[in-house]
């Protein structure tokens, strides 16, 4: 067992009013903090790894192609391999992404 401290956790930007810090990973999972700012937006994008986001906080519109989902504290989704997707944040909050396997890109 190992445990990671919250000041062992490095902060990226992923674009205005996002930022990420990768909790934990083994190769085959990952847990991913991201804090949005109200109004940022992830752009739709894919990749090869199965995604689940929890919504810890803040309000958030989740798209897919033409659908489109408003979102809250304590909502959950899945995002397929593969899946082109992206998030608008409504009111800053903090989604928990988990990945499988670990996105390599993000260490």
């Amino acid at each position: 067992m190992k445990i990671i401290r919250k000041d062992q956790n490095r902060i990226e930007n992923m674009g205005p009013g996002v930022n990420r810090k990768v909790l934990c990973h083994s190769r085959d999972m990952m847990i991913v903090e991201v804090e949005f700012d109200s109004g940022a937006v992830v752009q739709p994008h894919s990749h090869p790894h199965e995604q689940i986001s929890y919504v810890q906080s803040g309000r958030f519109i989740f798209e897919s192609g033409e659908e489109k989902e408003e979102a809250g504290p304590g909502d959950s989704l899945l995002v397929a391999s593969q899946m082109v997707h992206g998030v608008i944040c409504l009111q800053a909050g903090i989604i928990l992404d988990f990945f499988t396997p670990a996105r390599e890109d993000f260490l």
